[in-house]
């Protein structure tokens, strides 16, 4: 049969039983390719959203407590007293605020000018010489903020004590000295968690995001249904459509890792091949979801809010990027093993603070290519649906 003839069967098949053709899936590649250059949309999603992100979860959104206005009221004039006062301005987590009366504070707990204050009271000397179990100052916290609360009530827990042991009041000699040391982040800074997980959801923007919006774009202006009349197979028109976002989707995770390493200091602890591998699995189960949700709503602001629900947000709040799944709900922790981010995010914070764990990467990598198979073949025969 000539090409002419198999290009005129292929013509007149069904969608789904047309014969794949290499030399048009490559022109279907370059046609979504030019477009996407031509897009500046897609370019600013794919390579400036990315930096914007990064910048605001480096430099704007940080767990990490310091720096935390607290006030400290001196009722007591005595020297321990006193010296208890220097102990708490002399830390660099706290920022101390000296008061001679618990009502000058009051307000300014009740304003968020301060997160909590001290009160060393009158009768401190005495408490102190009795060696009793009778606490030594009173801790009053902002309980509207659960966490900085919880860590000035413990920070000053821990000054008291010091404070204690340095004089040797109630505190025999200790033969052994315990440091404590963590593992993988040492600093405990927040910003070595955050950013890996952050290009997790960057990713997410990218392939599910931009996907279903792209192709919900070509429904709503028409071009699509010039695609369908070549005779290009279900499976060309897929692959051609998703090849140069998972191109742009690479590219974008090579130039956030740069971001990550040589500006905001994060260490990469593994290699770059295993950061690739898992990036480009993950990629699978994006562009799935970004084609499925395409499919279904043929309109770009119908495509985004169902992105937004379905992608950005489970990625965002479900994937242990914030929140530690376990300690969410056993319901909320059964739904985060459908969430493709929860895989990457985990896999991510292995290979830049710890290396190359295979223990931890394998069954993240299966987790995310069988989600991301699921999301294609749903994908597929909504798509032969709709063509045929």
């Amino acid at each position: 049969m000539s090409a002419a003839a198999r290009k005129h069967a292929d013509a007149v098949l069904p969608a789904g039983s047309r014969r794949f053709d290499r030399r048009r899936l490559m022109a279907l590649v370059a046609k979504e390719s030019h477009q996407a250059l031509r897009d500046p949309s897609t370019l600013l999603i794919a390579f400036v959203l990315p930096v914007v992100l990064l910048l605001l979860f480096a430099y704007a959104v940080s767990l990490d407590a310091r720096d935390v206005r607290v006030g400290v009221v001196l009722e007591s004039p005595g020297a321990s007293a006193q010296s208890l006062a220097a102990a708490f301005s002399g830390t660099r987590f706290l920022d101390v605020h000296f008061a001679h009366d618990r009502r000058e504070v009051a307000d300014q707990l009740v304003s968020g000018a301060l997160r909590g204050y001290v009160v060393i009271p009158q009768d401190f000397e005495q408490r102190l010489a009795r060696h009793g179990s009778e606490p030594l100052v009173q801790i009053i916290t902002d309980g509207s903020y659960p966490n900085t609360a919880n860590y000035v009530e413990n920070y000053a827990r821990g000054v008291v004590q010091s404070w204690r042991a340095g004089r040797a009041i109630d505190a025999p000699a200790q033969a052994v000295v315990l440091e404590p040391r963590y593992w993988f982040n040492p600093e405990l800074e927040s910003r070595r968690a955050l950013i890996p997980g952050a290009i997790a959801i960057v990713m997410t923007i990218i392939g599910t995001m931009l996907t279903a919006l792209v192709v919900a774009r070509e429904w709503e202006r028409g071009t699509m249904e010039a695609v369908l009349s070549t005779p290009a197979s279900v499976a060309e028109i897929l692959i051609g459509k998703l090849l140069p976002y998972f191109v742009l989707g690479m590219l974008s995770t090579l130039g956030a890792a740069a971001l990550a390493v040589f500006v905001f200091g994060v260490p990469l602890h593994g290699s770059l091949a295993a950061l690739l591998l898992l990036s480009a699995v993950f990629m699978v189960p994006a562009l799935g979801q970004g084609l499925l949700i395409s499919s279904l709503a043929r309109n770009q602001f119908l495509a985004a809010q169902i992105a937004l629900f379905t992608g950005f947000l489970p990625a965002f709040m479900l994937s242990g990027f914030l929140y530690e799944i376990d300690a969410m709900p056993a319901p909320i922790r059964a739904v985060t093993h459908l969430i493709p981010a929860r895989y990457f995010v985990e896999s991510l914070k292995t290979v830049f603070l710890a290396g190359d764990f295979w223990a931890v990467f394998v069954p993240n990598l299966l987790a995310m290519a069988a989600i991301g198979a699921v999301f294609f073949g749903l994908a597929q025969r909504a798509t032969r649906k709709n063509l045929e």
